[in-house]
């Protein structure tokens, strides 16, 4: 079980990415016709992106402390002092922002109001980038971990 929650949470927080990509796009090429698309397409990045927080939260609670006594008295404890303590808080702000992204598209038309549609592509961006290094600090934990037993 632990292994497959362990594959669920990056998982997860990779098609949380490429859905905001690809809402992304829809933004930068928002129409009339594109609307429910790009709406789905936001609304698949966030439902993701909760199921990763979810996920992360529990392997957290469960079975992470295993592995941080490990990475502690291991080669690289900067994994867990700073790497994992800045993923834990800074994902909550990519969380945040995931969530944010189809209300503004729901309740915005991004074809015909400029401001909104920087702002979806803005958000839809750091949503993008920041999972990315959120995804890389957890490929660095793993490997810390591994080393470390």
């Amino acid at each position: 079980m632990d292994k497959l929650l362990l594959l669920t949470h990056p998982t997860t927080g990779a098609i949380a990415i490429l859905a905001t990509l690809w809402t992304f796009v829809e933004a930068l090429n928002a129409s009339g016709r594109n609307h429910a698309r790009m709406w789905w397409a936001s609304l698949i990045g966030a439902t993701m992106m909760a199921a990763t927080a979810i996920g992360g939260g529990y392997w957290y609670v469960v079975y992470y402390a295993v592995d941080k006594a490990a990475i502690l008295e291991g080669p690289w404890p900067i994994a867990h002092t700073l790497v994992m303590e800045a993923k834990e808080h800074i994902f909550f702000v990519t969380l945040v922002l995931s969530l944010l992204l189809p209300i503004i598209i729901r309740k915005e038309d991004l074809s015909m109001n400029r401001g909104a549609r920087w702002l979806a592509l803005t958000v839809a961006a750091l949503v993008v980038l920041s999972a990315f290094a959120i995804e890389g600090a957890g490929a660095f934990i793993a490997m810390a971990a591994r080393i470390s037993s």
